[in-house]
Order: C-alpha cells, then structure tokens, then sequence
C-alpha cells in the first residue's frame, strides 16, 4: 500500500513539474499584460489572452521533450511497480487464506445437498434443470412468456415484405 500511495505522490510531483513552468509564464505575462493596460487605459480582452497563448506554446515547444521524459519514467517505473514488484511482494487486497474466516456460498453449497445418483444424472442430462425433491419441482413454474419472442417493427415489415 505504501509502494503504491509514493508512487501516486510521484504522479503528483510529476504533474506539477509539467504544468508550473506554463502556469508561471502565463501569470508573469499577465501581470506584464495588465500592467501595460492599467498604464495605457487600454481594456481589450484580446490583447491579454494572444501573448499568454503564445508564451505557453513556446514553454511546451521547449520543454516539452524534457516533459516526455518525465511522463515515460513515470510510466516505465509504473509498469515496474504493477508487473514486478506488487506481485513479488506478496501483499494483495485479501490475505491468501481469506476463504478459511468467510463462507460465501454457505446456504448453496450444503454437504448432502445432491446424492450421487442425481450428480449422474446431470452429467448424463446437462440440459435439465436439477432439482433437489419433488417439492422443489413443484415450485418451478414455467414463464407466461411466449418461446420465441416478438419481432420488433423492422423486423415484421420485413417479414411481410417476403
């Protein structure tokens, strides 16, 4: 569990190396932006947004091999931790004798629940429904649907086309 929540802080570590060189070029044109607005009184929306456009294209454009690098380590160490180390460990979500404390089918798999001879009619008969006596039986009741059910629209018409 401790392997997996570093390397999650990894992933955190790694998205804020990738994405705070544009969030600070784009605040430090900003502020040069407004600046230049407050000093000239001129209030377009445009002239703010196109240079902080440009200046996080040129951050990616030069570091973004640097950030390719970051995001393939991160996702070879990733593989590593999930297909080497994890399984190695020995430590999963359920211990390995989990099924000793729990009993999940107790009410199904009750010992005595088919004899043998009904064991050998299944495997002779796999299309029938076993059942444990006749009281069993009794309670199933077919469906009311019909076997086959009805063809939709495009269906009938095209059966009535023929």
């Amino acid at each position: 569990m401790e392997i997996l929540l570093e390397y999650m802080g990894k992933g955190f570590v790694t998205m804020l190396l990738i994405s705070m060189p544009c969030v600070l070029v784009a605040a430090a044109i900003g502020l040069v932006v407004g600046i230049l607005q407050a000093v000239t009184q001129v209030q377009e929306q445009t002239i703010a947004a196109a240079p902080k456009i440009l200046a996080v294209f040129l951050v990616l454009m030069i570091l973004g091999v640097g950030y390719v690098r970051l995001l393939i380590n991160l996702t070879q160490e990733g593989y590593a931790l999930a297909f080497n180390q994890i399984p190695a460990s020995g430590n999963y979500v359920l211990p390995s004798n989990y099924h000793r404390y729990t009993s999940p089918f107790a009410g199904e798999m009750k010992e005595g629940r088919f004899n043998k001879q009904e064991i050998g009619d299944i495997m002779r008969h796999p299309g029938k429904i076993p059942f444990i006596d006749h009281n069993e039986k009794i309670k199933h009741y077919p469906s009311d649907r019909m076997p086959n059910p009805s063809p939709n629209l495009i269906e009938r018409n095209r059966i009535m086309s023929r």
